[in-house]
């Protein structure tokens, strides 16, 4: 009996953003997408070999958006401090943050060594707009060289106007 109690408890260590995803992605104000890097409009041979490399480590991206507005000021800071909750935790490393007050701020976190990300989660919020969640999935990804591909992501053109509206989010 003793062993099962401490296997469950061993499981069960806080929530997660896997888990807030789910619990969220159909709840009203919020907005969420599952990408495949295969549907990002990216012309492989115009990569640099760092940026293939780093294209060829994600395998997806998954999205979550709480817009803010009127109605919704008293869910946006309840789910707001959840979020940040869950990246306080120490398994999420920081990797960079900025912004200010005005504008809005972000912060990026990862979970895996820097040179062996297994997911980086980007996350922004501005309060006149609300907040999104990135979480970028993949194996062997390496920060230096995904942020290579931010650069050819701003400048491809996506095939979705849900993801450009979601990178129109951070600017």
């Amino acid at each position: 009996m003793l062993v099962l109690v401490v296997a469950l408890q061993s499981c069960n260590q806080g929530p997660t953003l896997q888990t807030y995803y789910v619990d969220n992605e159909l709840k009203p104000g919020f907005t969420q997408l599952d990408i495949p890097t295969s549907f990002l409009n990216i012309e492989k041979t115009n990569l640099t070999e760092e940026q293939k490399e780093a294209y060829e480590s994600v395998d997806k991206l998954n999205m979550l958006a709480f817009v803010l507005d009127e109605t919704n000021k008293d869910q946006y800071d309840l789910e707001l401090a959840k979020v940040k909750t869950i990246l306080k935790n120490p398994k999420y490393d920081e990797l960079m943050r900025g912004g200010n007050t005005t504008d809005g701020k972000f912060i990026i976190k990862f979970i895996g060594e820097e040179d062996n990300i297994d997911e980086l989660i980007l996350f922004g919020s501005a309060n006149e707009k609300g907040f999104a969640l990135v979480r970028i999935l993949g194996d062997n990804m390496s920060a230096n060289k995904i942020m290579t591909l931010s650069t050819v992501l701003q400048d491809g053109e996506m095939l979705d106007s849900q993801i450009s509206q979601f990178s129109d989010f951070f600017k």
